[in-house]
């Protein structure tokens, strides 16, 4: 009798993310939680659970305009323990209202973005930078693909997401590249013996180009009405 292999795991995609609020420095605040649990790999340039890892949720929190905290981790990794996640996570924070998120979905690939844009500029700028993280205003990037990819592809898919968020900032009539505390988190598939792992992601490739759709639909839906 034949071996059975494991079935392919390339039909999945992650969960809805949960709401979560909390009152913090007189404020009412919201966060997204995703908990996809295990066989997941993410790439992310988030301050906590940033690079490249197996990673077992994600979560998004708003923090007080003014923030001063100067342990964003810390801070991240207790609001995502006391929601109940468990296990190496990504965090990322923002102080615009992540409960307006906006979402896409392209060919099985899908991207949840919220987004505030009152500080925002280009990334090439003849100012000089400053040596810590600037206070969080943020287009934050949360996208997945369900299937598996190199590390290659995985730091292509980055570069895939943040382009398309620049299309759709500049096909919105804003003269920037974003603001100075965007983040990103794109999951993939963890590889295994049942299934191809793509080695690539730019936005001409099959998933990159599907995921580059989904971000640039989901920035410009996120993007505050112009007022």
């Amino acid at each position: 009798m034949p071996a059975l292999l494991p079935p392919p795991r390339t039909g999945h995609r992650l969960p809805d993310p949960e709401h979560l609020t909390r009152l913090e420095d007189g404020e009412r605040l919201h966060a997204l939680l995703w908990r996809p649990g295990p066989g997941w790999r993410m790439a992310s340039s988030a301050v906590l659970g940033g690079g490249i890892a197996e990673r077992a949720w994600v979560l998004n929190a708003q923090v007080a305009h003014g923030y001063r905290r100067t342990d964003p981790a810390r801070h991240l990794a207790g609001l995502a323990h006391a929601a109940g996640a468990r296990g190496p996570g990504v965090g990322l924070m923002t102080a615009a209202d992540v409960s307006a998120f906006a979402r896409a979905r392209d060919g099985g690939a899908e991207a949840v973005v919220t987004a505030g844009i009152s500080v925002r500029g280009w990334a090439a700028s003849p100012e000089e930078g400053a040596p810590a993280a600037a206070p969080p205003g943020t287009i934050n990037i949360v996208a997945a693909v369900p299937v598996a990819l190199s590390d290659a592809a995985l730091v292509n898919a980055v570069m895939t997401a943040t382009e398309a968020k620049v299309q759709a900032l500049l096909d919105a009539g804003l003269d920037c590249s974003g603001t100075p505390t965007d983040a990103v988190c794109v999951a993939a598939r963890a590889p295994h013996a049942a299934a191809v792992t793509h080695s690539f992601a730019g936005p001409r490739s099959e998933w990159g180009a599907r995921l580059a759709r989904a971000v640039h639909r989901a920035v410009r839906a996120a993007l505050p009405a112009p007022g």
